[in-house]
């Protein structure tokens, strides 16, 4: 058998080859040139305090570029980096305001009107978007042992074969004072640092992202985690105001209304979830289902155990023991926390999270309660709300500092001799918390000062005012800073009463926690989910073409407006 790969008869023979030489002069060469990636080396000091800014001849556009493959669903998508800051204005001087820090992956050789964008951010307030870029869909991750702690340097990153970019470019924002973002003089950190003064330089930040890469025409989405569920309320509200209607918002692991937070009708479900993982039920059979036993708990919850919170002190020992049975502790011990499951001690520790495991020495994660960490010793004596002192925060501190700045030096070839700041407690205690709502009332701080921050109603208005918006609510089962139930009580009681818009807002669960795409078969799953929604947002010809409409009524309107000469 002739093993060579050309016949024999496929073979040129010696008589042909002038001819072929001659030919092959008279041919074009093919000559493929690969892009080059532009590194970027930023001198800019930028300070993360309340007075701190930047200067204004300091306030330029440049950026590291580069250029990457990843495979998504079994097809190779090429795509380009861009790592760096935009510059925003003041909407009415059109004087520079801020310089904000972004990181964008965009496919290459797509077409503006067919491509969406998504922009993400995380909370706090104070949250750069670090968390949600290397965990969730870029197209790559870090590796963690979620919900085990993960172990010290060396940490490994991977291709992301749950990335969103095969539905979308991905655009990952700092808001100011975190990652490279500051105010530009003379304005300070501490002027964005408020409800609304933050999702407005977002909006900003926004417009001018869609002017300089031109993509006004692209459908576009939000995708917020945590205090940015709030923050997405009120800038899909502002961006509809400034004529940008979007297609879809994903609001993951949210906080809608702040007079809530701490219900123990709406924790219930979570600390039952929680029992349940760790095998402290008193349930017999145990459950096999987790969504269905959160059904049953969500149900006694709102009924029986909210009747109970109201008659105490006097009790149900039926109640009680229903309430002991579901969380895995004693009736002694609800007793003496006058049976309410999500109160805290004068340090601020969670008396759930830190009793239920008590007997082996461990509290549970607040951001996932699957993780433990060891509380006896030093180590209970550590406040849990400083720093990443939470047992969910220590599993996974350390891959996101390190591997960041791997990523964002060595791959994506931007460096810095500015301190990249992940999280800002400064812009926490700093943070203004008044909302004027659509209406014109004050959702934010009431008159003795206390946080009530409600933006459920922004969602509802926005809603109701563009009725092709899809709104994806996701949640993890295990996450006691924002549960899930107090979640869907929020959207069930929130001003929104048309029927057929109430069926563009969809919830989802998953068994995870806070930062829901930490856990493999969860961030899996969720995007499945989230795929499914870019593609009845997209899809439909006809709601496109109404947002598009929307957008050019209030275009032609703003240009009436305009001066002219």
């Amino acid at each position: 058998m002739n093993s060579d790969p050309l016949a024999a008869s496929d073979k040129p023979s010696n008589a042909d080859a002038p001819a072929a030489a001659a030919a092959a002069k008279k041919a074009p060469k093919k000559t493929t040139t690969a892009k080059k990636d532009q590194p970027y080396f930023d001198p800019v000091a930028y300070g993360n305090g309340p007075d701190d800014a930047v200067t204004a001849t300091e306030a330029d556009e440049n950026a590291a570029i580069t250029h990457h493959s990843v495979t998504i669903g079994g097809a190779k998508i090429a795509y380009t980096a861009t790592v760096g800051h935009l510059v925003t204005v003041d909407p009415s001087s059109s004087q520079p305001s801020a310089k904000m820090f972004y990181v964008a992956f965009t496919k290459d050789g797509a077409k503006e009107e067919a491509r969406p964008l998504t922009f993400f951010y995380n909370g706090g307030p104070g949250s750069s978007s670090v968390f949600v870029l290397l965990g969730s869909f870029a197209p790559r991750r870090i590796k963690t042992a979620m919900p085990s702690f993960t172990p010290p340097a060396p940490y490994q990153m991977e291709d992301n074969p749950d990335s969103l970019l095969d539905r979308s470019d991905l655009i990952f924002i700092n808001p100011v004072g975190t990652g490279y973002s500051a105010a530009i003089a003379p304005n300070k950190n501490r002027d964005f640092w408020g409800v609304d003064e933050d999702a407005a330089s977002i909006a900003q930040f926004i417009k001018r992202y869609l002017t300089k890469n031109n993509r006004w025409n692209s459908p576009k989405f939000l995708f917020g985690e945590s205090y940015g569920t709030a923050r997405s309320c009120v800038l899909a509200y502002k961006l509809h105001e400034d004529g940008i209607d979007l297609n879809g918002v994903t609001l993951q692991s949210s906080i809608l209304d702040y007079a809530q937070a701490g219900n123990p009708v709406g924790a219930l479900p979570t600390a039952a979830a929680d029992a349940w993982y760790h095998k402290k039920l008193g349930v017999h059979p145990t459950p096999t289902s987790l969504l269905s036993f959160a059904e049953e708990v969500a149900e006694f919850s709102r009924t029986d155990y909210l009747n109970a919170l109201r008659k105490f002190p006097q009790t149900d020992d039926e109640v009680v023991e229903k309430l002991s049975e579901y969380t895995g502790i004693d009736r002694a011990t609800l007793l003496a926390w006058s049976l309410d499951i999500a109160a805290y001690d004068s340090r601020g520790n969670s008396l759930f999270l830190t009793t239920l495991l008590k007997s082996k020495g461990e509290s549970l994660g607040s951001y996932d309660g699957r993780v433990t960490a060891i509380s006896t010793g030093i180590a209970g004596k550590i406040d849990p709300n400083s720093g990443g002192n939470d047992p969910t925060m220590t599993a996974v501190s350390g891959v996101y500092t390190t591997m960041w700045n791997s990523y964002l030096n060595e791959q994506l070839k931007f460096t810095s001799t500015s301190s990249f700041t992940d999280l800002n407690d400064q812009a926490f205690l700093n943070w203004d918390f008044k909302h004027t709502d659509p209406t014109g009332a004050q959702k934010g701080v009431d008159a003795k000062g206390n946080v009530i921050l409600y933006t459920a109603g922004d969602l509802a208005a926005v809603m109701a005012l563009n009725v092709d918006l899809k709104v994806l609510s996701a949640n993890g089962m295990y996450d006691f800073v924002t549960p899930f139930y107090q979640t869907i009580i929020d959207l069930q009681q929130m001003p929104l009463i048309d029927k057929t818009v109430r069926q563009n807002l969809s919830a989802t669960f998953y068994p995870s926690g806070h930062m829901v795409y930490l856990d493999g078969g969860s961030r899996t799953q969720l995007k499945a989910d989230l795929a499914k929604m870019y593609d009845e947002a997209t899809a439909n010809h006809a709601a496109m073409s109404r947002v598009i409409a929307l957008q050019k009524v209030t275009a032609d309107k703003l240009g009436a407006l305009s001066p002219v000469g």
